[in-house]
């Protein structure tokens, strides 16, 4: 390997790998859909380091959303520290909505930087585009020591911004389809090869949760999927690496016996308290991929008029059926690791079978062809944290899905 000595990041201290150190973040793994297809015999090596390595769970980082917790597992923090504490967010200075997906929003350098400056080999890929910039923040791709791309965009990838001419063409591996499992497929193969030909010292894979939203544990689709993601993993394990698989969320039913949607539409509900538009309701988890779940999730946040009375507007929310928990913005970053100022007034959690909305006609749920699954609030916290190592690990929920790196690079150090 090209280092010999610890990095560090973020005031943690990372080991220098002897093998390379694989994260592997699987997009809305609910631990059910491992445990289904372990127990129909479909990811004999999975099941092997859940046997032979170490097996836990982890709790995500709230809201359990991909931007957030893709972000804290690629520096090793919560949102208070790097920033990224949604998809999407409201700029109160500017008034708008914006995507979270620009590396301005970025407040902390990533592992991957880090171990870059240092002068170590660093691969990430990605499923979809929209994380590549925040994941490849800092990294230079002139020395031949960084990869970073995604398969939605694997056509068009440079050397210049990438550290590969055409992703897909070097892969031998048709750029995908965005709603799709191959999306996920093309980071898996594209991990093998990076692996065989390349061999980084630190190496992330991150996939897309479209199956997960579409198909419930032990549905075929799933259990392909998994079997799929399995025959990757044989091949990465068996060149010597040391893995840890873990997952940016879980993933939920979202919908009542009929397979309609179930939700809470607050910004309906403030409009009738306090005058339409005075308040606003955030969705973080809206992002440009909304077809499998418009932008419906289980954690919102509103910023409310200066003269509302905060305390009873949360007493009045908390009261409603499936509304678990209303906190004002203080409570909520103090509880969560929240950033204050790309946060509302009060933040909100659903249940497990429940989402939040905006206002009934703007959201578009006509292309929600399946019975929708979301995710984002606490009981979509729990995820998988598999390494193909013995390893002294805690438990839940001190163990955290951004320890990956740490528990990944201190199992390669090992040899």
């Amino acid at each position: 390997m090209t280092i010999s000595t610890p990095v560090t990041a973020n005031n943690r201290s990372y080991p220098a790998p002897k093998t390379t150190a694989i994260v592997i973040c699987l997009d809305g793994c609910e631990p059910d859909y491992l445990d289904v297809a372990i127990a129909a015999g479909l990811m004999p090596t999975l099941a092997r380091m859940r046997r032979e390595g170490t097996d836990r769970l982890a709790h995500s980082v709230i809201p359990s959303f991909t931007n957030p917790n893709n972000l804290s597992i690629a520096t090793g923090t919560p949102p208070a520290v790097h920033g990224i504490c949604g998809n999407y967010l409201f700029d109160p200075e500017t008034g708008t909505e914006v995507m979270m997906n620009d590396v301005r929003f970025l407040r902390a350098p990533t592992i991957f930087k880090q171990f870059y400056d240092a002068g170590a080999k660093v691969a990430v890929v990605t499923a979809k585009d929209k994380l590549r910039a925040l994941l490849g923040a800092g990294l230079a791709f002139d020395a031949d020591r960084a990869r970073c791309f995604s398969a939605e965009k694997s056509d068009t990838t440079t050397q210049a911004e990438h550290g590969v001419d055409a992703a897909s063409r070097w892969l031998g591996f048709a750029q995908p389809e965005v709603y799709s499992a191959e999306l996920s497929e093309f980071v898996f193969a594209a991990g093998v090869k990076l692996l065989e030909e390349w061999k980084p010292d630190v190496m992330y894979l991150t996939t897309t949760d479209y199956i997960q939203h579409k198909y419930k544990p032990g549905d075929a689709p799933a259990n392909a999927f998994y079997e799929m993601f399995d025959r990757y993993l044989t091949k990465l394990d068996a060149m010597g690496a040391a893995i840890v698989v873990t997952g940016d969320h879980g993933m939920k039913p979202k919908h009542d016996e009929s397979g309609a949607p179930n939700v809470i539409y607050v910004q309906d509900i403030l409009d009738d308290w306090l005058g339409e538009a005075a308040a606003r309701v955030i969705l973080p988890i809206t992002d440009p991929y909304v077809v499998h779940h418009g932008a419906l999730g289980a954690f919102a946040t509103a910023y409310l008029p200066k003269d509302a009375d905060r305390a009873e507007i949360i007493n009045k929310l908390a009261q409603i059926p499936d509304m678990i928990e209303v906190l004002g913005r203080e409570d909520a970053c103090k509880r969560y690791q929240l950033p204050p100022d790309r946060i509302g007034d009060i933040t909100m959690i659903s249940g497990e079978n429940m989402t939040i909305g905006t206002s009934a006609h703007r959201h578009d749920l006509a292309a929600l062809n399946e019975p929708l699954r979301s995710h984002g609030g606490l009981t979509e916290q729990v995820v998988p944290f598999i390494v193909n190592r013995i390893i002294d690990l805690p438990e839940a929920p001190s163990l955290r899905n951004f320890d990956g790196f740490f528990y990944a690079t201190t199992a390669a150090a090992q040899g």
